[in-house]
C-alpha cells in the first residue's frame, strides 16, 4: 500500500523558522504578488542547504494558488553585509527557490567599498545566477518604496505593516494543528461508520444489548472529540479576529485573511462531517434498537409459545369424561384453571408485534408470521377448551340425571316395599295404595326421566357402557315393578256396586272431512321461467340488430367518407393513410355480425335454449375482438390528434348522430361485455333444462375471450423485450405481485435486503416463459394514465419449478429456476389469485412433462435401442429437462 505523502508543517521546521532568515510577512506587491523577505542574517552562508530548502518550500506553500501563480517578490536586505553575502544569497535562491519568481529586489551593502564591489559584481555575475526575472539593486529604502508600497513592508524596511514573527509562528502552528485535528476526526468518524456498517446484528438479547451499549459509548466519545475540535477551531478563529480588532485602523493582511478563511472552511467541514455522521448514527441506532426489540420479541415469543404448548398439552391430557358428578365438577375446575394469564399474555404479545409492524420495523416478514402463529395457537386452545367445556357440561348434566334416576329408583323401591299387603286387600286400602303408585309415577314425568334417555342416546360417547346398562336396566326394572303393582291394585279396587247397562251409542254425524286445498297448477313456475327466457332472447336479438345498424352507419358514414374525393379538403393531414389505424378491423366485425351472427341469433328466437350452441359454434370468429381491442390505444391516440376536425363534424352532421365517432368506436368493446351479462341471465332461468350445459360452456367461452382481450391489452404495453412475444406461446395469465428474490448467487447483504424489501412486478405467464416487468403509469397529452410494462427478467418454463406453500403467508408461493439457483417469492393480492396462478403454472408444467414423455416414447419407436446412443440427435427432439420436483406442492430441495 502506497504511503500517504504528508505536506510540510510548521512544527516540522519550528527551529529553522525561529532563526528568522526568511519571512512571509503578509505583504503583497502592486499586482498581489506575495513578498518573501530575507532580512539581514549573519549566518546565512553557513545555513545547511536542507534547512534553507525546507523553510523556503514551506513559505511558498502558504499563499493561495491564485496568489502564488502571480509570482513571488523576493526582498534581500544586505545593507550591513558584504558583496560576497549578496552573491551567495542570489546563488542559493536561484538554485533552490521552489516557487515562481516575479522580481528580486536587493538592498545592496551601504558601505562605499562594498557597494562599488556589488555594482561591479552584479554586472559580471548576473548571468551566473541563471534567473529569468529582473534583479534590481537598490541603494536605499526610498528606492525600495518605489517598487513596493510602504503599507506592504514591515517597519524594518521603512513600512507600516505590523508583523510579529513569534506570533506568526504561533498562528501557523495552531492552524495546521487544527487542520490535522479535523482530518484525524473525519478519519475516525469514517472508520467508525465503516465498522458500524459491517457489524453483523446479534441473534440474542444480551449480545444485542452489549453491542448497542458499546456502539453508543463509542459514539459518545467521538461526539466529545468533535466538540473539542469545534471548540479548538472557534478559539483559533477568535484569536485571528481579535488581532484585527486591536485597533480601528488595523486590517488583516492577505495572509491573515487566508488564515481566517482556512479556519472558517475547516469549521464548516467539521460541522458538515458531524451532521452527516449524526444522520448515519441515527439510522444505525434505530436499526440497533429495532434489532433489540426484535430479539426481545423473539425471546418472549419462544417463552409464550412454550407456555401455550404446555397449556395445550395439559388441555389435551385433561379427561372430558367423568364417572360421577363430583369428578366432572373437578374436571371443570381444572379446565378453568388452565385458562390463566398465558393466553392474555400471548394476545398482548401478538398486539405488540402488530405495533412493531406499524412502526415500519425492518423485520416485518419475521414478526408477522409469529403474530399469526400466536393467534392461531390461542384460537386452537380456545376452540379446544370450548369443545372440552361443552362436553364436560353435557357430562355434568347427564351424571346429574343419572343421580336423579338412581334416587328415583331407590325411593320407588322403598315405596313399593313399604306398602303392606294386608291393607291392600280391602277396596279402600287398594285405592289408597293405587293413588300412591300413580302419584309417584307422575314424578317420573315431572323429572323428565324419559327425556334423559334421549339425551343419553345423543351423547353415548360420554357414558361408559357399564354405567348406561346399569342405570337404564335399573330404571326399566323399577318401571316394570310399578306397572305390575299398578295392575294388581287396580283389580283389587275394581268392585261393581250395580250392573252395568249397555247403552247404544247416539247416532252422530260422521266428522267432516277437511276439504283439500286447491293445488297450484304444476307448470306455473316453469311457464314463468320460459317467458323470462324468451324475453331475454328477444332483448339479445333486438340489441344485436341495433348494434349491426350502428356498425353499418360507422362504415358508410365515416370509413367510406374517407374515400370520398369531395371531402378530401376536410380530411386532416394526421389522418392520411391511417384509416386502418382509426377503425382497426371494424369492417371484419361488421361483416361477421351482419352476414352470420345476427341471422343465427334470429333462428333461436323460438328456441332460446339453442343460443349457447350458437356462441360455441362461432367461438373462433369471436376472437376478432381481440385484434380490435389491441388496436384501440392507437385508434384513440389518432382520434385525439384529429377528432376536432371539420371532416368528422360534417360526417356526424350528415348521420344526425348525437355522439361523436369515438363513442361509436367503443361499441364493440361494450358489446363483447354485454354478451356475458345476457348469457348469465339466460342461465338463471334455464337451470337443469335443455341447453344448460351449452349455455354454461358459451359463458365460459365469452369470459375467456374477454380475459384474452384484457390480457392482450396489457401485453402490447410491454417494452424492452428483445425477443418476439408471439414465439412465447399463448398468454395465459397476467397480474401485479410483490416479489422477493432469494438467490444462491450474490452477497449476503443483497439477500437480506431482498428478503425485507419486496419489488413491485407485473408478471406475464406464457406457455414457454414467465416475464417479470415493472409497471409504469404514463400520461399522454393530458389524458388519463395508461400503463406500460418495462421488461426486467424472464424465466423459461422448461426450467421452472414451483412451491405452493410458503411459511408465514398463505398468499405467497415460490417460483424457482435451475434447481433453486434463482428463487422468487411471489405474494398475490388474495388466496384466489394465488390459487389461479399456481393451478395455471401446474397445467403448463404438466403439459411439458407429458410432451417430454411422448417425445421420449416416439424416439424409442423411431430409434432402436442399439442406435440411441450413436449420435442420433435425440436431444434435438426433446424439450429442456423437466423433473418431477417441478410439480411438488412442497419444495423437494428443502
Amino acid at each position: 500500500m502506497q504511503q500517504e505523502i504528508r505536506p510540510l508543517l510548521a512544527v516540522d521546521i519550528i527551529e529553522q523558522l525561529h532563526r528568522q532568515f526568511a519571512l512571509l510577512s503578509g505583504g503583497r506587491g502592486n499586482d498581489g504578488a506575495p513578498i518573501i523577505t530575507f532580512p539581514e542574517y549573519s549566518g546565512f552562508n553557513e545555513l545547511p542547504e536542507e534547512d534553507f530548502i525546507n523553510v523556503v518550500t514551506y513559505l511558498t506553500s502558504i499563499p493561495s494558488l491564485d496568489a502564488a501563480s502571480i509570482g513571488f517578490i523576493i526582498i534581500i536586505d544586505r545593507r550591513r553585509d558584504k558583496w560576497s553575502s549578496v552573491k551567495a544569497s542570489l546563488a542559493r535562491i536561484a538554485g533552490a527557490f521552489p516557487g515562481n519568481l516575479q522580481l528580486v529586489l536587493v538592498l545592496r551593502p551601504s558601505r562605499f567599498f562594498q557597494r562599488t564591489i556589488a555594482d561591479i559584481g552584479i554586472r559580471l555575475h548576473r548571468d551566473d545566477f541563471k534567473m529569468k526575472v529582473p534583479i534590481v539593486m537598490l541603494n536605499s529604502l526610498s528606492d525600495l518604496h518605489r517598487y513596493v508600497d510602504k503599507g506592504q513592508l514591515t517597519c524594518e524596511l521603512g513600512g507600516s505593516l505590523q508583523y510579529c514573527h513569534s506570533q506568526w509562528i504561533h498562528h501557523r502552528t495552531a492552524i495546521e494543528n487544527f487542520a490535522v485535528t479535523v482530518k484525524t476526526t473525519a478519519q475516525m468518524l469514517q472508520k467508525f461508520g465503516t465498522d458500524l456498517a459491517e457489524t453483523e446484528l446479534p441473534n440474542d438479547v444480551q449480545c444485542t444489548k452489549e453491542l448497542l451499549t458499546d456502539h453508543t459509548d463509542k459514539h459518545d466519545k467521538l461526539k466529545d472529540e468533535l466538540k473539542l475540535a469545534m471548540k479548538q477551531g472557534h478559539t483559533l478563529l477568535s484569536c485571528i479576529k481579535d488581532q484585527a480588532n486591536k485597533a480601528e485602523t488595523h486590517k488583516l493582511n492577505p495572509d491573515e485573511m487566508e488564515n481566517q478563511t482556512t479556519v472558517e472552511r475547516l469549521l464548516a467541514q467539521l460541522d458538515e462531517t458531524e451532521n452527516a455522521f449524526e444522520q448515519f448514527w441515527s439510522k444505525h441506532h434505530l436499526k440497533l434498537e429495532q434489532c433489540l426489540q426484535l430479539r426481545h420479541f423473539e425471546q418472549d415469543f419462544r417463552e409464550v409459545k412454550m407456555s401455550l404448548d404446555s397449556l395445550m398439552e395439559a388441555l389435551l391430557e385433561l379427561s372430558d369424561i367423568g364417572d360421577c358428578v363430583a369428578r366432572v365438577t373437578q374436571l371443570l375446575k381444572e379446565l378453568k384453571s388452565l385458562e390463566d394469564s398465558s393466553l392474555e399474555k400471548a394476545q398482548l404479545h401478538a398486539l405488540h408485534g402488530d405495533q412493531l409492524i406499524q412502526s415500519n420495523h425492518y423485520a416485518v416478514d419475521s414478526i408477522r408470521p409469529k403474530c399469526v402463529e400466536l393467534r392461531r395457537i390461542c384460537d386452537d386452545f380456545s376452540n379446544e377448551a370450548k369443545k372440552k367445556y361443552d362436553i364436560l357440561s353435557k357430562s355434568l348434566e347427564i351424571h346429574t340425571g343419572i343421580d336423579k334416576i338412581n334416587h328415583w329408583c331407590e325411593s320407588g323401591v322403598y315405596l313399593l316395599a313399604s306398602q303392606a299387603v294386608d291393607k291392600c286387600q280391602s277396596q279402600e286400602g287398594a285405592e289408597a295404595a293405587l293413588q300412591d303408585i300413580e302419584r309417584y309415577m307422575e314424578t317420573a314425568k315431572e323429572q323428565q326421566l324419559n327425556q334423559l334417555r334421549d339425551l343419553y342416546n345423543q351423547h353415548e360417547i360420554i357414558l361408559s357402557d357399564l354405567i348406561k346398562v346399569k342405570t337404564f336396566t335399573k330404571l326399566e326394572e323399577v318401571h316394570e315393578m310399578f306397572e305390575k303393582r299398578h295392575i294388581s291394585l287396580k283389580r283389587l279396587s275394581a268392585k261393581q256396586t250395580r250392573p252395568v247397562q249397555p247403552v247404544a251409542p247416539r247416532p252422530e254425524s260422521s266428522p267432516k272431512r277437511p276439504s283439500p286445498k286447491t293445488p297450484r297448477p304444476p307448470g306455473s313456475t316453469f311457464s314463468s321461467l320460459v317467458t323470462l327466457c324468451r324475453h331475454i332472447m328477444n332483448e339479445l336479438i333486438e340489441t344485436e340488430r341495433l348494434y349491426v345498424e350502428e356498425l353499418q352507419s360507422i362504415m358508410e358514414g365515416y370509413a367510406a367518407a374517407l374515400d370520398n374525393s369531395e371531402l378530401n379538403h376536410l380530411i386532416p393531414l394526421a389522418l392520411e393513410n391511417k384509416k386502418d389505424i382509426l377503425f382497426g378491423n371494424l369492417a371484419e366485425i361488421y361483416d361477421f355480425h351482419n352476414k352470420t351472427f345476427l341471422k343465427e341469433l334470429e333462428n333461436c328466437v323460438e328456441k332460446p335454449e339453442l343460443v349457447g350452441t350458437c356462441f360455441l359454434k362461432r367461438k373462433e370468429e369471436l376472437q376478432i375482438y381481440e385484434k380490435y381491442c389491441q388496436n384501440k390505444p392507437r385508434s384513440e391516440a389518432l382520434w385525439r390528434q384529429c377528432g376536432d376536425s371539420m371532416f368528422f363534424q360534417e360526417c356526424q352532421k350528415q348521420l344526425d348522430h348525437k355522439l361523436s365517432l369515438d363513442a361509436y368506436l367503443l361499441k364493440p368493446v361494450q358489446r363483447i361485455t354485454k354478451y356475458q351479462l345476457m348469457l348469465k341471465e339466460m342461465l338463471k332461468c334455464s337451470k337443469n333444462s335443455e341447453g344448460t350445459a351449452e349455455l354454461e360452456e358459451a359463458l365460459a367461452t365469452v369470459l375467456d375471450i374477454i380475459k384474452s382481450v384484457n390480457d392482450s391489452m396489457h401485453q402490447i404495453a410491454i417494452t424492452g423485450f428483445e425477443g418476439n412475444l408471439n414465439d412465447l406461446g399463448k398468454l395465459l395469465m397476467q397480474g401485479s405481485f410483490n416479489v422477493w428474490t432469494d438467490h444462491k448467487k450474490g452477497h449476503n447483504k443483497v439477500k437480506d435486503l431482498a428478503r425485507f424489501k419486496p419489488m413491485q412486478r407485473h408478471l406475464f405467464l406464457y406457455n414457454k416463459m414467465i416475464l417479470f416487468c415493472k409497471k409504469r403509469e404514463e400520461t399522454s397529452d393530458g389524458h388519463e394514465k395508461s400503463p406500460s410494462y418495462s421488461f426486467k427478467h424472464s424465466l423459461k418454463m422448461s426450467a421452472v419449478g414451483i412451491t405452493e406453500n410458503v411459511k408465514g403467508d398463505v398468499k405467497k408461493f415460490e417460483i424457482w429456476y435451475n434447481g433453486r439457483e434463482e428463487v422468487y417469492i411471489i405474494q398475490a393480492s388474495s388466496m384466489d389469485v394465488k390459487n389461479m396462478w399456481v393451478s395455471e403454472i401446474r397445467k403448463v408444467l404438466t403439459t411439458q412433462l407429458e410432451a417430454c414423455r411422448g417425445a421420449s416414447l416416439l424416439m424409442r419407436s423411431i430409434f432402436p435401442s442399439g442406435h440411441r446412443d450413436k449420435g442420433t440427435g435425440l436431444k434435438e427432439y426433446l424439450p429442456d429437462k423437466i423433473t418431477l420436483s417441478q410439480f411438488s406442492g412442497q419444495d423437494v430441495h428443502k
